[in-house]
């Protein structure tokens, strides 16, 4: 295989290291089925989205309810009223802020001592002049007695040294106007110290000093605590008093500006509406509060259709559409034909309609069932999961995920369901899907009925929890979710044959029926054609081996392979496997005769195929399982016919088989297993080495003629194959123990024995010439 490589590398630049071919994504194949598609899908936009019943009456408050209105939907309305009071209580709650300023202090302090400077440093008309200067700058009355003790030393070494001081201290925590201020706030206040902005709660504010309190703690202070007489301490309160301010105020704006921030951070409270909820009954009197409920549900009515939400589905369904073509490459999206697309596309109309109806009708209220309970249980036994278990018999894990996605999205809005519903349905698309794949037999697909009810039952309980629902709900919707899966199963059984036949789609079981060397078909190949029924067993094994190796579908290839060459059911003795020490009839035909011979089994391979219903599948995989190859020896020996007439060159058209090449991976294994099968009957001494060279060459010179170009066969799975085919062929062609002849007998007795002759072409070269 290091020819291979080396001739391969130039064919595979856009394949990645691990063998896998990088395409960008493409077209759909099938663009008049696609197109039958998206109409699908907008369809079910459109209905999903349309409310075929409505339920809402609208009432007046005072007004006597004429009959029993229930809530269609679940909705949540905010109480404006219980809002504004919860903001208004959260408002009051907030603490006042006060504001606290040394700017009080130092005016005062700067104000005395200035006083006390200019009255020492003054004296006779000026000391007059001034002290009326300084009676109204203070507003008040001071006498002369004043000014001679402010002109002491001891009254200027008491006022700095104590009085101011003691000033500062009390109005570093504080001073207000009054305490009265502080009565409407009962959760204490901010207190922000102004040069620091540092702010302070103080829940407690009995001790912050208003001035009546620093004016009494400072006459106490002086007459008492410090026996200070009476001359001193008039002169202090008359220079003192008139300046004292407060340094804590009340900040407004501030305080409302957080207010209204704290306000603004509540979050509203809301009405809560559950479907089905009562929101009036017959012959009660419409309150305020019920009227806006009413108003609510009228509004949001699924009557009133919005076709801008219809449009807002269908977008989100062809972004899923697009992801889906971004995950698939060229070749997978160009295998998905126009039949396909109607398929899924019919697929999702049914499945959505019948999620429609289980919208529109409604199950008898009887039992003390709420009208939420019943559209919950008519939700939860819809069998979505069915249509995901049918989608999975024919069609890749991939588009089954996708199309699922899209079908739980629509069926989910059909019911209104919401996020838990869409969930519970996607979720059982998968698991139904994942089961589909894995059941080879129908009792298999019996049996998986029962872990898709384990699997609905744990979302079902998950979405009660979620909802915090009634226990005797949860456990009566056990009940529909058994429906559910029941009616999935019945489903996959009962849909899936009908459109299997209408399509003309083949399943897993349909493969399997095909597969019993029983069938009619293969009995006949067998009786005309053995040459050709054993070497389609002996591809069979090959191609199943080889697509288990590589990832291909096994058993579609096997089927196929059974299958491929039933062609030569109408001329099998025109093939040399068929040719039984017989005259060979390709002797007196023409090489141009014998290629279209050659060429048309593969014709008529596709005609029995559909006249038995083997399905498209099948049909297509006979169609290409010779590609676009040339037949080699007929179109050597034409050659050497027309160089020894002299006749016109001939054209190699005419001896390729008219194809198309391989589409997909089982049908270039097929190729490939046919070819190698067929030409290996020419090995003279089929060693295991000789079969490996051999096998590489076939590879190679198939490869190389571009025969696999339009399949997704990679580098990395030639060299799987080759191995795979290396092992079964040398497995046919073992060794075995020598046993005495016949012929040595007879010598011994003194007979002799001739051989017959047999004037035909070896095994496989009228059709696989290397």
């Amino acid at each position: 295989m290091s020819e291979i490589v080396n001739r391969v590398k130039r064919k595979f630049k856009g394949q990645s290291k691990a063998g896998q071919a990088v395409h960008a994504p493409a077209v759909p194949g099938g663009l008049a089925g696609f197109a039958f598609f998206l109409t699908a899908v907008f369809a079910l936009s459109f209905v999903a989205r349309l409310g075929l019943d409505n339920s809402v009456k609208l009432f007046t408050a005072g007004e006597i309810a004429t009959q029993d209105v229930a809530a269609d939907q679940n909705l949540q309305i905010e109480d404006v009223e219980a809002t504004s009071r919860k903001r208004d209580q959260v408002a009051d709650s907030q603490p006042p802020v006060f504001d606290v300023s040394p700017l009080p202090y130092e005016a005062l302090a700067k104000t005395a001592q200035d006083i006390v400077v200019s009255v020492r440093g003054a004296g006779g008309e000026d000391l007059e002049k001034l002290r009326w200067q300084i009676a109204e700058n203070l507003n008040t009355e001071v006498g002369g007695d004043v000014i001679e003790v402010w002109r002491q030393d001891e009254f200027k070494d008491l006022l700095d040294k104590d009085v101011l001081p003691w000033l500062k201290q009390n109005y570093e925590s504080g001073v207000v106007a009054s305490t009265a201020l502080f009565a409407p706030y009962k959760n204490g206040i901010l207190i922000r110290d102004l040069p620091s902005m540092m702010e302070t709660l103080r829940v407690e504010t009995r001790d912050v000093k208003d001035l009546k309190q620093v004016k009494d703690d400072l006459e106490h202070r002086l007459k008492v605590s410090m026996n200070k007489p009476f001359r001193l301490r008039k002169a202090v309160y008359v220079l003192v008093y008139p300046l004292l301010a407060p340094n804590m105020t009340f900040n407004q704006e501030t305080t409302q500006a957080r207010r209204r921030e704290i306000s603004r951070a509540v979050e509203p409270l809301y009405y809560i509406i559950k479907k089905g909820e009562i929101i009036v009954r017959q012959g009660e009197r419409v309150g305020p509060i019920q009227q806006l409920k009413l108003q609510a549900l009228y509004s949001h009515r699924k009557g009133s259709y919005n076709l801008l939400r219809a449009f807002g589905l269908f977008g989100m369904c062809l972004m899923f559409l697009a992801v889906l073509a971004l995950s698939l490459d060229r070749t997978g999206l160009r295998r998905v034909r126009d039949t396909d697309w109607v398929f899924l596309g019919v697929i999702l109309l049914i499945f959505g309609m019948l999620a429609k109806v289980a919208d529109v009708v409604t199950l008898p209220g009887g039992g003390g069932l709420s009208e939420a309970a019943r559209s919950a249980y008519f939700a939860v036994s819809l069998p979505i999961a069915g249509a995901a278990g049918i989608l999975a018999l024919f069609f890749s894990k991939r588009l089954c995920i996708f199309v699922s996605l899209i079908l739980s999205f629509l069926a989910a809005n059909m019911v209104y369901g919401g996020i838990g519903i869409f969930c519970y349905y996607f979720v059982g698309c998968m698991i139904y899907v994942y089961l589909m794949k894995c059941s080879e037999t129908r009792a298999q697909v019996l049996r998986s009925v029962l872990p898709l009810f384990a699997a609905l039952c744990i979302m079902w309980g998950s979405l009660n929890l979620m909802d915090l629902s009634d226990p005797t709900v949860a456990c009566t919707g056990l009940v529909f979710v058994g429906l559910s899966s029941f009616l999935s199963l019945l489903a996959v059984v009962g849909i899936a044959p009908i459109m299997e036949l209408i399509f003309g789609y083949t399943s897993r079981f349909r493969l399997m029926e095909l597969l019993n060397l029983e069938q009619p078909l293969l009995q006949e190949l067998m009786v005309k054609a053995p040459g050709t029924y054993h070497h389609s067993l002996i591809v069979s094994n090959m191609v199943e081996a080889g697509a288990r190796a590589i990832g291909a579908n096994p058993l579609l290839a096997k089927v196929a392979a059974l299958y491929h060459d039933i062609g030569k059911l109408k001329s099998p003795h025109y093939f040399i496997e068929n040719i039984s020490c017989k005259e060979n009839r390709h002797n007196k035909l023409a090489p141009s005769m014998s290629a279209l011979i050659l060429i048309a089994h593969v014709k008529k391979g596709v005609e029995l195929a559909r006249e038995h219903h083997l399905g498209q599948q099948i049909t297509d995989l006979i169609g290409q399982h010779h590609g676009t190859t040339l037949i080699a020896y007929f179109h050597h020996k034409a050659k050497e016919l027309a160089e020894s007439k002299g006749d016109d060159p001939i054209r190699e058209e005419d001896y390729r088989y008219p194809g198309p090449k391989p589409q997909t991976k089982e049908a270039g294994l097929i190729l490939l297993a046919d070819a190698i099968e067929a030409s290996s009957r020419t090995l003279v001494d089929p060693t295991p080495s000789r079969i490996k060279g051999h096998i590489g060459n076939i590879v190679r010179k198939i490869h190389d003629e571009g025969e696999l170009d339009d399949c997704q066969l990679t580098l990395k799975d030639l060299t799987l194959l080759s191995d795979t085919f290396q092992r079964i062929l040398t497995g046919i062609f073992h060794q075995r123990i020598e046993y005495p002849s016949a012929k040595a007998t007879d010598a011994k007795n003194g007979k002799t024995r001739e051989e017959p002759p047999c004037a035909v072409t070896p095994k496989g070269a009228a059709e696989h010439a290397a």
